[in-house]
Formats: C-alpha cells, sequence, structure tokens
C-alpha cells in the first residue's frame, strides 16, 4: 500500500434487486449487486429534499457464494470495501468506464424476512481468514 493513501469505502443500504452470480473460469464466484443509499435535507423553503445513489457492489469467493444465498432484495446491507474503476472497450469501439465498491466485509442488518433462511449475522467477511484459531 502507498504510504498515506487509503482507499476505504463504508455503505449501508438496500438492495435494489437480489444479487447475481457467475463463475470465473478458475472457479471463483462472482456476486453482483446494486445498493442504494438515501440522503434528506431541508431545501430553503424547508422541505424536505431526497437524493437516492446507487453503488455497484462486487464480492467474490465465499462471501459471494454466502450473499448470493442469503441475501434478497430490500435487504439492508452494511458493506466495507475499496473503490475500484475499471475500463473496456463496447462492441462499437467505445471506451467505457464503471466505478465498483469491491466488498471485503458485509453483514445483513435489519429483521430476517419469513422467507429468509438463517444466515450468521456478520455472514460476508472475505479476507479468508476462516482459519484463524480466533
Amino acid at each position: 500500500m502507498q504510504k498515506g493513501s487509503v482507499n476505504k469505502i463504508v455503505l449501508v443500504g438496500h438492495l435494489g434487486a437480489d444479487p447475481e452470480s457467475r463463475f470465473t473460469p478458475s472457479g471463483v464466484a462472482v456476486t453482483t449487486f446494486n445498493m442504494a443509499t438515501n440522503e434528506s435535507w431541508k431545501n430553503s423553503e424547508g422541505e424536505f429534499e431526497d437524493h437516492t445513489e446507487w453503488h455497484r457492489i462486487v464480492l467474490y469467493g465465499k462471501a459471494a457464494e454466502t450473499a448470493n444465498e442469503y441475501m434478497k432484495k430490500g435487504q439492508l446491507t452494511y458493506v466495507e470495501g475499496r473503490i475500484r474503476t475499471r475500463s473496456w472497450e463496447d462492441k462499437d469501439g467505445m471506451k467505457r468506464y464503471t466505478t465498483e465498491v469491491i466488498c471485503d466485509r458485509f453483514t445483513m442488518l435489519g429483521r430476517k424476512n419469513e422467507n429468509q433462511s438463517a444466515a450468521p449475522a456478520d455472514a460476508g467477511d472475505a479476507s479468508g481468514d476462516d482459519d484463524l484459531p480466533f
């Protein structure tokens, strides 16, 4: 890591749709979902205004599998990660960009739905520290 440099993001928001999963050619699970965060304020006329920001979240490995299994549209979720921007060329040769949150850890918040299976509260530690003795 570059000295004096930090790339860390913390979000609490609602899933816009059920997570989508796929696997890389080497067999690593990749799950993506969009998360909405909301902001409200009073304008100069004293009326409330709202703004919703959408974030693209990407998880890998065991955390991706857990998210795909337990998370559902509307779920309130805490996400920790880092911001990454990537680029590619579309079919017309135009350069495209997207900014994503690479999720390192997530926690499902709020009430459990009747249709939802029980999952650990902090189900998404993507650090791979499963074999630590503590």
